[in-house]
């Protein structure tokens, strides 16, 4: 599991993805890696392909590659989700995130990155009609 985060926080986060991917096609992963030293941007394109996020329909996965130890975070967006929000959105995002996890708000960093990236596939990849969970909600470790 984590040392950064309880087993109580992982089922919250857990909720969270759940909840940020209710209005929208899209889909969400967050991977704690506390294997990678090195390289860590293509373990996280490695895992993202790994857990199938290439191959949603419309192409809108998702993935925060977290490595509390090595305090490094990649996140990846699918080309779809990308060429909405742009480079920009991602820096923003990835600011956010590294700045509480210097102040030691894994969790709540983690939480709000979802529900906003939620908000973002909400406002570009909205439901219409019957909404399939393309992806597995857990967070997955290595």
């Amino acid at each position: 599991m984590s040392n950064f985060l309880t087993n109580q926080q992982i089922a919250s986060l857990v909720e969270a993805i759940q909840s940020a991917e209710e209005n929208s096609t899209g889909e969400i992963r967050v991977h704690i890696d506390s294997n990678t030293e090195v390289q860590h941007a293509e373990t996280a394109l490695e895992v993202f392909k790994k857990l199938g996020m290439h191959k949603t329909t419309e192409r809108n996965a998702v993935l925060f590659h977290v490595n509390f130890e090595r305090k490094y975070l990649t996140i990846i967006g699918d080309i779809g989700i990308h060429e909405k929000v742009q480079q920009y959105y991602w820096d923003h995002l990835h600011d956010y995130i590294t700045s509480e996890f210097a102040k030691g708000n894994y969790y709540r960093a983690l939480k709000s990155a979802i529900l906003e990236t939620g908000l973002e596939l909400k406002k570009y990849f909205p439901v219409k009609g019957e909404n399939h969970n393309e992806l597995p909600n857990e967070i997955t470790f290595s």
